[in-house]
């Protein structure tokens, strides 16, 4: 789970050690606890770049109206999934429950210094939050451009590319009540990558580190309440 760029799914473990499928989904899950860290101080401090956007996950769903059943396209019936990158540094990712600036103002008080230079693209949601931050670039992705000189929001989408190529071609299928879990996993890899200077023994290390203090039940992933 360290070394895999894109993860290992709960089946490849089933396989590889022996165990049940459960045993190995229980075990995954507790590894993604251990890797799920706190905030380390504010993105972007002392005049750096941090990149946001916003992406979507999952399957179209299906609204009852009346007698007739209408599919819900485009984000609406889909996971949102809003991400903050410092330019050569680390991320931070969130399972958000709405894409509006209310909920991601909260979001970006908690994480981005105020003397941050934000690049987002030209979603409007972005517009106002923009004005609290020492600039805010943009590019117009529906016109074609997404790169302005330094201007470009293509760290951060560079990131959702790995993300969702696990999502889609290794998990397959992650319940709305895990994702969050899930990103952090990503995060995790992300946040101490080769270009960090970390190793997959340096990660694998951390990881171990991440165990202490940390207690994850069975009934807590399966949606009971814990003991």
């Amino acid at each position: 789970m360290c070394a895999s760029k894109k993860g290992i799914s709960a089946k490849q473990l089933e396989r590889m050690l022996g165990v049940t499928y459960k045993t190995a989904w229980f075990m995954s899950h507790r590894i993604r606890e251990a890797m799920t860290t706190s905030p380390d101080g504010l993105l972007g401090s002392g005049g750096g770049t941090v990149e946001a956007d916003e992406t979507y996950w999952g399957n179209n769903k299906r609204s009852k109206i009346g007698m007739m059943y209408a599919d819900l396209r485009g984000g609406v019936a889909k996971e949102k999934i809003f991400s903050l990158v410092q330019r050569e540094g680390k991320v931070r990712t969130f399972h958000v429950q709405m894409v509006n600036a209310k909920t991601l103002k909260a979001v970006m008080d908690k994480h981005v210094a105020k003397d941050a230079n934000l690049m987002t693209d030209e979603a409007r949601v972005y517009k106002r939050l923009g004005k609290e931050y020492a600039s805010h670039s943009t590019t117009h992705h529906s016109i074609g451009q997404y790169v302005n000189g330094n201007m470009h929001s293509n760290t951060v989408e560079g990131y959702f590319s790995i993300l969702k190529r696990g999502l889609i071609g290794t998990f397959h299928h992650v319940g709305e009540q895990h994702l969050q879990r899930y990103c952090n996993e990503f995060d995790f890899r992300y946040n101490s990558r080769t270009a960090l200077g970390y190793s997959d023994t340096d990660r694998t290390n951390l990881a171990l580190k991440g165990i202490s203090g940390k207690r994850l039940t069975y009934r807590r992933l399966d949606g009971q309440q814990a003991v």
